[in-house]
């Protein structure tokens, strides 16, 4: 796709959305099954699953990314369909645009051994780096920064306080409810 292709979606989208605003509501669905010792595999529509695994260290294949990596590849990839949308939406040019992620986990929070000290399980920060090369102006391109991370689904995500409810089926025996947070 071009970006004029991109932004000829995007208007498209944008008027269906003005017209009937119903439709900009959507519901992401995923399926992840375990395959035995720490390899899952998710599937997602119609497309073909994805592996997930683990590095050896905590006794994986190291075959595919582990959960922590799809976190970050969520938020680079996020951003690069933001930078080329929102880039496409404002007449700006993109030569190229990579996205450097990484983020900090203390292992003692994941085994259990954190709660006393305060060390969550999960990730503790994640830093990103957005690399864009453009014939823009640097104000354009400053512009086109602050709409993208202002607009980014899944920045917002980890940044934002959201509800995430959970339940479990055991043994054939549904209503345990595993986690909420907000």
């Amino acid at each position: 796709m071009s970006q004029a292709t991109v932004k000829q979606a995007i208007d498209s989208l944008g008027e269906a959305i003005s017209q009937n605003p119903k439709t900009a509501q959507l519901k992401y669905r995923a399926e992840v099954i375990w395959n035995g010792d720490v390899h899952c595999t998710s599937t997602i529509r119609n497309l073909p699953p994805v592996p997930v695994d683990e590095p050896a260290a905590f006794g994986g294949g190291d075959a595919a990314q582990s959960p922590g990596d799809l976190i970050l590849t969520a938020l680079g990839t996020c951003q690069g369909i933001m930078y080329a949308a929102l880039a496409s939406a404002m007449g700006i040019e993109l030569t190229s645009c990579k996205i450097k992620l990484s983020g900090n986990l203390d292992l003692h929070g994941l085994f259990g051994m954190g709660a006393d000290k305060g060390i969550p399980p999960g990730f503790q920060d994640i830093e990103f780096e957005s690399i864009i090369e453009s014939p823009a102006s640097d104000e354009e391109l400053k512009q086109l920064v602050d709409a993208v991370e202002a607009q980014c689904p899944i920045l917002d995500t980890l940044v934002r306080s959201i509800s995430v409810a959970g339940s479990a089926t055991i043994n054939g025996k549904s209503g345990y409810i595993s986690a909420k947070a907000a």
